[in-house]
């Protein structure tokens, strides 16, 4: 089987596939004021059949793992479609998606029946109140019904992912120490990451993960063996916790030496990078299954171009302007 691999030796099994750019959340770091369209509407994202194909063709390239994420995935009406599609890939081992967990206790079961393996949910707090000044929405208690419910769907273990604030959650370890303890949640606290809109924020937010690595070191967790196709996360365990910690850290020295994955806009575009390059169109070879070949060479192609580090560090962003173009 062919294998995507860049100029510095880096292999890419994992693919993050944004599938809109809306969300109904309204998160202090990432859309304060809302989704705005910025000329896009839905029917401008990527289609059910553009989407199979682009997942077909990443998959005939050496992906194992798909990410689906937004945005808000679960606002596509075809959510359930474009699972399946994605799970029409054998060489697909996994298919996971980011959710900012609202829809899921009504949800969840459909999309594991169509072909969902993994999931990310967003909680940034454990304080109800503080989670609606975050968010803007006063949704906890539905978020943790929904996480409830990915378990009983029969989930084995549900990743949960925290952006870590200075003086809004980075003292709050021991809360979510607690909370996983009985529960096999992997929870990922994810380092604050300054955007074109949000230097502000994170100057007053920004705290490093080397703060809570030392504090779960010296509590006897130990750090966990990264397997190929495993995103950016250092992941602890501890033997009395049923439930894992993660800590992603962007800004810390050689965090792309292992990069593994690379992103694919809503609107079809390939970034080498979450930071700091426009991204290469892939949409003009999306509407026909003959373009197939020419789609493949295109992305096999963009990788010579792949950097080898972000320049977070040099306070370039590139054209993210908020955490959206993340996607989880």
């Amino acid at each position: 089987m062919l294998q995507l691999t860049d100029a510095f030796a880096r292999k890419f099994y994992y693919l993050r596939l944004s599938i809109t750019d809306v969300c109904n959340f309204r998160c202090t770091y990432c859309l304060p004021d809302g989704y705005k369209p910025h000329g896009h509407s839905n029917k401008s994202f990527l289609s059910l059949d553009e989407i199979r194909r682009v997942s077909r063709a990443f998959a005939q390239l050496g992906t194992e793992k798909v990410r689906l994420t937004g945005g808000e995935p679960s606002l596509r009406r075809d959510f359930c479609e474009i699972i399946a599609a994605v799970r029409e890939n054998p060489s697909i081992k996994t298919l996971a998606v980011t959710t900012n967990g609202y829809r899921m206790a009504r949800d969840i079961s459909k999309w594991r029946d169509a072909g969902l393996t993994n999931i990310n949910v967003s909680v940034d707090s454990l304080d109800a109140r503080q989670f609606h000044a975050i968010t803007g929405q006063d949704k906890f208690r539905e978020v943790m019904e929904g996480i409830d419910a990915a378990f009983d769907a029969g989930f084995s273990k549900v990743k949960v992912n925290t952006v870590l604030m200075r003086d809004v959650n980075h003292a709050s370890l021991g809360t979510f120490l607690d909370w996983i303890k009985t529960r096999p949640i992997q929870l990922r606290f994810i380092e604050l990451m300054e955007t074109g809109d949000g230097g502000d924020l994170f100057r007053k937010h920004h705290v490093s993960g080397e703060v809570l690595r030392e504090q779960l070191v010296r509590q006897g967790w130990q750090l966990q063996i990264r397997s190929r196709s495993d995103g950016p996360a250092q992941v602890f365990s501890h033997p009395d916790y049923l439930g894992e910690i993660g800590l992603i850290m962007p800004y810390e020295k050689d965090f792309c030496a292992s990069c593994n994955r690379l992103r694919v806009s809503a609107i079809g575009n390939l970034h080498l990078c979450l930071f700091g390059e426009q991204g290469i169109p892939l949409r003009d070879l999306l509407s026909d299954d003959m373009q197939q070949e020419d789609l493949m060479d295109r992305i096999q192609g963009g990788l010579s171009r792949k950097k080898q580090t972000h320049f977070l560090h040099e306070g370039n962003t590139g054209i993210t302007q908020n955490l959206s173009f993340i996607g989880g």
